[in-house]
């Protein structure tokens, strides 16, 4: 009986650390145009396009690409560059899209300590899974489609109110779970940190120095 073919082997996937030291890496100034370049063309066919279906496919980028293909081109980018701020949205929707469940949870509970913010983001009262994943699309369909400073303050204000909710579940877990309480605490932090760089981006962008 003849041997089978062998199916080829998936390549491994790299450290950026260990790939930054590969010879023939790439430079990190000539990342950082890459970067810029490829976030600069990609709004602006979207903007330039009637076609919700291209909208469609730019914003399940990271659906058709994948995170690690996304993250290579942008991950690295400062918060204040439009490549930076765009990383910020996709990883933002991409967590809405595989954990709606904990993601209505706490936006639920953030409402209440902040009721303006909840305002701006747009999301329905008292949501379920289904209502922050149409926040999510929605919020990167407005990058493509509306105006980009608005799309990244209301992604600003969905980070600060899911930031206060996580912040309420660290406050329950601190007596049976100290240590799950802390990890918490540093996510409702990094998520703050988040809405104030998307925050910060939109106004870079109304001043015309979001590049």
């Amino acid at each position: 009986m003849a041997d089978e073919p062998r199916r080829p082997r998936r390549p491994a996937m790299l450290d950026p650390h260990e790939a930054d030291e590969l010879p023939g890496a790439i430079d990190p100034a000539l990342r950082s145009e890459i970067a810029h370049t490829t976030a600069a063309a990609l709004v602006h066919q979207g903007r330039a396009t009637a076609d919700p279906d291209v909208v469609a496919r730019l914003v399940a980028l990271v659906e058709t690409e994948g995170l690690d293909v996304v993250a290579a081109l942008w991950s690295d980018s400062a918060p204040t560059t439009l490549p930076g701020a765009l990383w910020r949205l996709y990883v933002l929707r991409e967590w809405v899209r595989r954990d709606p469940e904990t993601v209505a949870d706490r936006y639920r509970q953030g409402t209440a300590a902040v009721p303006v913010h909840d305002v701006v983001a747009g999301v329905a009262q008292a949501p379920g899974p289904a209502d922050v994943r149409a926040v999510a699309d929605a919020v990167l369909s407005g990058v493509y489609t509306g105006d980009l400073d608005v799309a990244l303050e209301r992604a600003g204000a969905f980070c600060r109110v899911l930031a206060a909710g996580a912040a309420f579940d660290a406050d329950r877990l601190d007596v049976v779970d100290p240590s799950g309480a802390t990890r918490m605490t540093l996510g409702a932090s990094a998520l703050l940190r988040t809405a104030e760089e998307l925050e910060h981006a939109a106004r870079l962008w109304r001043a015309g120095v979001l590049d």
